[in-house]
């Protein structure tokens, strides 16, 4: 009997029950959980890494000075001991050398560089034209980030390269001028990217920095809406303590040269704090926010930042080795893209314009200062490496520091084996072939377990069809292992977030 009256009872008295899709909704409930999950775990992984950058900023200014002299006095001393060894210098020793010497030339090149002058002719531009060029300058940083690790290891390895090997480059001299002019354009980038953060700031209304605020929120739109796999949810996260360190290195030199124009009165200091804030509340907020709805929209849980977080702890646990294939700040700037160098030169350009250094008590706190910067890296050292060895035992990578380098024979393939043990046993090659240098071949093990912790959400396949045609023939487990690839093989940072294939 269908009627009017019968039909608003049966929309009035009609129910149903969610029971009967039970796994439906309970994955509901486990996505709004992890959204909430994702705040605490990624800045976990973000404070972590962010000390790991400081302790890579702070060996420029600390031990990289001694390292340098105590290459340099046994340069100097060797006739006193004999040409026992085939080499003058370790490579260590070169390397520090360069980058001292790299250090010096490229401070004295920026006091050619006028920080008034540009920031004068910053100021008078337009707020829409500085957006723009903020814009650009955000593009280019990356682009140097990206090239000038090459640059620099291109110089150390023409260097330090054995002298029985084929000459195959165009000289050491040419990769210094190469490196030299790299971190010099780097720091004149940077520093014109403080100058407008510091227009912005002194602005009177204030339009300038509401805008660049404005701009991360843009990447939000930019980011959250594509398929990100694992590995690359991982260099996003890298990008993003990278760019956190910077900025906050930006925010320093911004309060110096404020300060100074204030003649240093505390006062001033106040009138900075709430902007600093508020860009700085800002830059946490499109983390968390594109850090959630990526990992919610890609089916990733919130314990991959803890693998993420044990990757980062092995590269240092794996740099204190004695036999370690390079040193910690360099691994920090391929896996990050960070490069301290040229906001090194920056910033102690900027602290030496802005602060006066005269009499005896002034020379007093300078030194002061400078073994209290030591301190303070030791300190930071010490602790980085005891959370380091704690998450590497965490996640079972142990075996991982004492596993063999396979590399297949020069002219011959890689057969299925080898390609399997590739993945498994963390034998990670660029595009050239070249071995990574996160890798420690000391002891050999057979039957090594696997060694970074399973997640649910690694359900996307990294392997080249025809690698995986090649495993299906072999056991399940040993396709499952092999068809992922390790996050420790992502030697080679690249900020743009493509496929890794």
């Amino acid at each position: 009997d269908l009627s009017l009256l019968r039909f608003i009872s049966a929309e009035l008295t009609r129910g149903y029950f969610l029971e009967h899709n039970e796994a439906k909704y309970t994955e509901r409930r486990e996505r709004v959980y992890t959204c909430m999950r994702i705040p605490k775990e990624l800045e976990k992984l973000m404070f972590f890494g962010i000390f790991l950058c400081l302790d890579a900023f702070l060996y420029v200014f600390t031990l990289l000075p001694l390292r340098v002299f105590l290459a340099m006095f046994r340069f100097i001393t060797l006739p006193c001991y004999g040409l026992r060894d085939r080499r003058l210098l370790q490579p260590a020793q070169v390397c520090d050398i360069l980058k001292g010497v790299i250090l010096v030339i490229c401070y004295f090149m920026m006091h050619y560089v006028d920080y008034s002058m540009m920031y004068h002719l910053i100021r008078g531009q337009s707020v829409i034209k500085l957006y723009i060029i903020y814009n650009m300058l955000e593009v280019a940083d990356r682009l140097f980030s990206s090239f000038g690790q090459d640059i620099l290891d291109a110089l150390y390895w023409t260097a330090t390269e054995p002298k029985e090997r084929k000459r195959a480059h165009i000289g050491v001299i040419p990769h210094f001028f190469m490196a030299v002019l790299y971190v010099f354009l780097h720091a004149i980038l940077i520093m014109v990217q403080a100058t407008t953060l510091n227009v912005a700031f002194n602005s009177h209304n204030k339009s300038l920095l509401t805008i660049m605020m404005s701009n991360n929120f843009v990447e939000i739109k930019g980011s959250v809406f594509k398929k990100f796999e694992k590995n690359n949810l991982f260099q996003m996260s890298n990008s993003d303590i990278k760019e956190r360190f910077t900025n906050y290195v930006l925010l320093l030199i911004v309060c110096l040269r404020n300060m100074e124009q204030f003649s240093w009165n505390p006062d001033h200091l106040w009138v900075l704090f709430p902007d600093v804030c508020m860009v700085v509340a800002s830059e946490i907020a499109v983390d968390i926010v594109k850090h959630a709805f990526i990992t919610k929209f890609n089916d990733i849980t919130a314990d991959v930042y803890s693998e993420y977080r044990a990757s980062l702890a092995f590269d240092l646990v794996s740099s204190r080795q004695k036999n370690a294939y390079t040193d910690y700040s360099d691994s920090v700037s391929r896996r990050m893209g960070f490069i301290p160098l040229p906001l090194a030169v920056l910033l102690i350009r900027v602290v030496t314009s802005s602060i006066k250094v005269q009499g005896v008590l002034a020379y007093v706190c300078v030194v002061l200062f400078y073994c209290g910067l030591i301190s303070l890296k030791v300190l930071n050292s010490i602790v980085l490496l005891g959370k380091s060895c704690q998450y590497v035992k965490e996640a079972k990578m142990e075996e991982k520091l004492f596993n063999p380098v396979l590399t297949a024979t020069p002219g011959k393939p890689a057969g299925k084996q080898q390609s399997m043990f590739k993945s498994t046993q963390g034998v990670s090659t660029d595009e050239n072939g070249s071995t990574s240098v996160t890798n420690q071949p000391v002891h050999q093990k057979e039957n090594t377990p696997s060694l970074l912790v399973t997640s649910n959400s690694d359900q996307f396949l990294t392997t080249p069809d025809g690698e995986e045609k090649a495993i299906s023939q072999d056991s399940s487990e040993l396709k499952h292992r092999s068809s992922k690839k390790d996050l420790l093989e992502i030697d080679r940072f690249t900020i743009c977030g493509n496929r890794i294939d």
